[in-house]
Formats: structure tokens, C-alpha cells, sequence
């Protein structure tokens, strides 16, 4: 998602979360004053981000470190043959929001095909591979039946939340007990709901039924705090998982990509629409992952899924002095600060796709969740993504053209601003071979490109999932329908009735309405289009 921190312009962009401008002052001089909450992460070896007390109170590892220069930090500290191994970490599948309860739900991660259901029995969300095992149908396609069991459709099996096999229809209950058979069982993954995300750990083995207990998804705790607004969004992208990674940590992008789509703050006028040099360090680059240290904040990888970044932080006192300025403010005039923190869920579908889960938690204006619909936020969203989208899609095909082990070799990379786009290629080149272990499912071939209008349509990738964007859709097409009704009916109404029953001025804004129903409706029906279903995106005329 191109939705990055840009230096300061990260924090004086409200169109990035589909807000308008109107609705949030700049955000510069209301970052936390006080520590932001680390991520919390099972695996020791990412280590936390805590704070020092000098220069800008950030230190990068729960040690005291020292900054080292990039290619320093990216060449050091291999270990020989050491590789990423793709099966063994938390995956996220989408948003519990979206997800129904009433009916099973299709979803593929990492070339895996797999159905999540609500197991009313125990009250807990299960993943399933999405195949009976009887005779392959899709589990998905099927339902949840009286009882809460999950019930293939096409004969009828019927699975607990383990995946034992409960009613075979076509077994005599007077016969072998055959349901009873371990090759009746469904196949069943670990899984657990965190940060309001279903994740599901991607292997099976008896001793991986109790992986929760030794390894957790990472943890954002903004995200559970309820003083912190958290809408999220979830759209299925037309190109890979490594094109969607490093576009949001590429910052220099936005003020062309997404012109005038984002607010760019004023440059002067040899800086053609807000593009300026960035200076981007790498402070820690192992197996797990890489933290990034730009001017106004930090960005942290998180293998395999996770990108986010946050702000540094700046205390004001009531007269907006900073901290690290020339004068500190006595401790008691210091304020609550604002916070808002870009966090990416970045998922591995299938060679040349990928799924994002992005959501935006701040602590200021939690008002405008609460009367705004969800929808909404997702317009100006989807707008950002589909400005890009295009642009991505034919430059994975031209990495591809190359071999991504030579992604280094074929891009001209020579300024700070693509350092975390050049540190996401060195990790995956040097801990992945330069790409995800689909396990021989698929040859790393990329789909054809299909038209622009299935290339960006927004219906399949994003409303259908989405139960926020569903149900506007529903309502809008209802409205849709029922204004050229109202325009006939008012029409109908000043041919029925006589001259004398009705007043010119009367019968001139029964007129009028019915001509503002009819225009509202065909109105409605491009806005519709253009929300829900595709809406183009031509550079050269923005």
C-alpha cells in the first residue's frame, strides 16, 4: 500500500487514512511526548525499540546502541547458510470485523487454500486447508450447520472445530464406524485472534498444536488500546508480496504516484511537487527483520509480515517549544501529545498476488470513528491504491524479466531514500534467495496481465470482503433504484392531475423535483461505479 511516511509529510497527510483535510490539523507538532508502546514480539531476536534519554530520546534495541552506516549494518552479521524459513511464523488472515460468523470463508496465504469458520461450540475462530477429505470439494462453499459444525455441501460431512469427523450421511449407523478414521479428519492449522486479526500458523505436526504457547503473532498494543481509533482495511493487490513490501517503504513515490490524491506540504520551486532528498539509516538488519531510522521517525520490518512506522517522540510545552530544541520546558507544562502509527500487514497469496491489511491507529479526533462510516475511510483508501496500482503490476513483470536475484544489478538505486527498499531486496536475497518458498506448489510464474478494469477493480478484491463496503453498496443500489421510481412517480402525479387541481408553481417544482431524482440517480449510479467497482487512474491528466 503507498500509504508511507515521507520524512514530515507522513505527518501532515490526513488523506492517508481517508480522512479530508479538513478534519485534522497538521500533525508535526503533536507527536507522543510519552514512550511509545514497542511491539511485542515472541521471537527474542527482534528486539524491542526503547527509548533513550538523548537527542531524540530513541534508542533502537533494548541495549544502548551505536549508529552504524548502512552498508555496514546490512553486511554484517551473517551467519553462514543461515535461511528464512517461511513455515515456521504467524500469518494474519483478515480483520475479525470482516469476518461472518453465520458462514464459512475462503482465503489462500502463502499458496495455502484455507477456510476460517466460527466454532460456536467453544466460541473461537478455526482455519481449516479448505478441501473435504473425502472428495476435495471446498469446505469453504459450505456451511455451519445446526449443531456448529462446519458441513461440506457436497455430501454433507460434517467436522468439529479439530477437524475430527463427526457424520459421514452415507455410512449405515449400524456399520463400521468410518467417520472414526483419521483420513476423515479435516486438516487443521493452529490459530488465535490478536489485534483484532485472525492469524494461523502454517503447519500441522502434533507438536505444533500448542505453537501458541512457545511463539506469538507480533503485537502492536496501540491496536488493543481503547483510547486509540483502529479502522482497518483489506484489499487483495495484483502483484506480489515483494512489490507490495517495498512500495510502502519507499517514501519518495507519494508526491508523484499520488499526485494531487495526498497533500504535499510547500516546497520551494526547484522541487518539483514536493519531492525532496531523504535521509534514510539502517540501524539493525538481521534474519528477523530491519529497523530504519528517517527524520521524523522510524520504520521496522518485521519478517515476514509486518511494517510499521512510528514517530519520534517531541515534547511541547503550552508555548510549542520542543524538547530537543533550545530550550527544555519544565516538566509540568508538558502536554499530552497526539500519536498516529502507520501499520502494514503485509500477505503472501501466490506469485503475483498478495493481500494488505492496513490500519491506522491515533489517539486524537477518536470522535470522527464513531459518526463516520467505515466505508468511507475506505474510498480515499482504495483511491490511493489504485493510482499505483498499475504501475507496480507491469514493474514486477519486469523484475521478473531480470530474475529477482538481479534486482540490484537492473535498478539504479543511488540516493538515501531507498534504503529500506534496498535493505528489504538485500534481506530477501540473503536469508530467502530472493524469494518466498511457495514448497514446489508453483513455478514462481506470474499470472497474465488481464484488462485494466479487472486489474483495478475494487468489487472482488476488496467490497465483497469487506462488511463495511458491502453494506453501503446495498444501500447505495437501493437508492439508486428507488430515485427514477420517485421521478416516475412524479411525473405520473402532474399527468393525472387537472390544470385547475394545481398551482403553476406547484406543478413547476413537482417538475423540478422529478428532473433532480432522475439526474441524482445516474449521478449515483457513476459514484457507485467508481467507488465500488473500478475507478481509472490517468497520470498524465491528474
Amino acid at each position: 500500500m503507498q500509504l508511507t511516511p515521507t520524512s514530515s509529510a507522513w505527518l501532515s497527510h490526513p488523506q492517508i487514512y481517508g480522512f479530508p483535510n479538513s478534519h485534522f490539523p497538521r500533525l508535526l507538532s503533536f507527536i507522543s511526548s510519552k514512550p511509545n508502546p514497542p511491539l511485542r514480539s515472541s521471537n527474542p531476536s527482534i528486539s524491542q525499540v526503547s527509548r533513550k534519554s538523548v537527542k531524540h530520546n530513541v534508542s533502537t534495541s533494548d541495549s544502548p546502541s551505536v549508529a552504524v552506516p548502512a552498508a555496514d549494518v546490512l553486511d554484517a552479521g551473517e551467519i553462514r547458510g543461515e535461511k528464512f524459513d517461511w513455515y515456521s511464523h504467524w500469518y494474519p488472515l483478515a480483520p475479525v470485523c470482516d469476518l461472518d460468523k453465520r458462514a464459512p470463508r475462503a482465503l489462500r496465504v502463502i499458496g495455502l487454500d484455507l477456510v476460517v469458520w466460527w466454532d460456536r461450540e467453544v466460541g473461537q475462530w478455526r482455519v481449516f486447508a479448505d478441501r473435504c477429505p473425502h472428495r476435495l470439494a471446498p469446505l469453504s462453499e459450505g456451511r455451519i450447520d445446526r449443531w456448529g459444525r462446519l458441513q461440506c455441501v457436497y455430501h454433507g460431512w460434517c467436522f468439529d472445530g479439530d477437524g475430527s469427523c463427526k457424520l459421514i450421511p452415507q455410512a449405515p449407523e449400524d456399520g463400521p464406524q468410518v467417520h472414526a478414521s483419521s483420513k476423515a479428519c479435516a486438516t487443521s492449522y493452529p490459530c488465535c485472534v490478536q489485534n483484532n486479526i485472525v492469524w494461523f500458523w502454517p503447519q500441522t505436526e502434533p507438536q505444533n498444536k500448542d505453537i501458541l504457547m512457545k511463539n506469538k503473532p507480533p503485537r502492536i498494543s496501540e491496536l488493543e488500546d481503547s483510547s486509540y481509533t483502529c479502522t482497518m482495511a483489506m484489499r487483495d493487490m495484483p502483484y506480489g508480496y515483494e512489490v507490495l513490501i517495498e512500495n510502502l517503504m519507499d517514501p519518495a513515490h507519494v508526491p508523484y504516484a499520488h499526485h494531487k490524491i495526498m497533500r504535499i506540504p510547500k516546497r520551494p520551486p526547484s522541487h518539483r511537487e514536493g519531492g525532496v532528498p531523504l535521509e534514510i539509516t539502517i540501524e539493525k538488519f538481521d534474519i528477523n527483520g530491519f529497523l530504519a531510522k528517517q527524520r521524523f521517525g522510524y520504520g521496522k520490518f518485521v519478517a515476514p509480515c509486518l511494517y510499521y512506522a512510528f514517530p519520534l517522540s517531541v515534547s511541547t510545552n503550552g508555548s510549542g517549544s520542543s524538547s530537543n530544541g533550545q530550550t527544555m520546558p519544565n516538566q509540568s507544562f508538558l502536554k499530552v501529545q497526539r500519536r498516529i502509527l502507520l501499520i502494514f500487514f503485509c500477505i503472501p497469496v501466490s506469485p503475483g498476488r498478495s493481500r494488505l491489511i492496513s490500519v491506522f491507529p491515533r489517539n486524537f479526533s477518536v470522535w470522527i470513528d464513531l459518526i463516520v462510516p467505515r466505508w468511507i475511510f475506505h474510498v480515499g483508501q482504495n483511491l490511493i491504491l489504485d493510482s499505483d496500482m498499475y504501475l507496480l503490476h507491469v514493474e514486477e513483470r519486469k523484475i521478473a524479466e531480470v530474475g529477482p536475484s538481479n534486482w540490484q544489478k537492473a535498478c539504479f538505486v543511488p540516493t538515501k531514500s531507498d534504503e529500506k527498499v534496498i535493505a528489504f531486496r538485500k534481506w530477501l536475497r540473503r536469508y530467502a534467495d530472493s524469494q518466498i518458498n511457495w514448497v514446489n506448489k508453483f513455478e514462481n510464474y506470474l499470472p497474465p496481465t488481464p484488462p485494466r478494469e479487472q486489474l483495478m477493480d475494487r468489487y472482488w478484491t476488496h467490497v465483497v470482503h469487506c462488511r463495511s463496503c458491502s453494506l453501503a453498496l446495498k444501500g447505495l443500489r437501493i437508492l439508486e433504484i428507488s430515485l427514477p421510481i420517485v421521478s416516475v412517480a412524479l411525473i405520473g402525479l402532474l399527468a393525472a392531475a387537472k390544470q385547475t387541481m394545481m398551482s403553476v408553481s406547484t406543478r413547476t417544482a413537482l417538475v423540478s423535483m422529478a428532473v433532480l431524482c432522475f439526474a441524482a440517480s445516474r449521478w449515483l449510479s457513476h459514484f457507485i461505479y467508481k467507488t465500488f467497482y473500478f475507478h481509472d487512474y490517468n497520470h498524465a491528466f491528474v
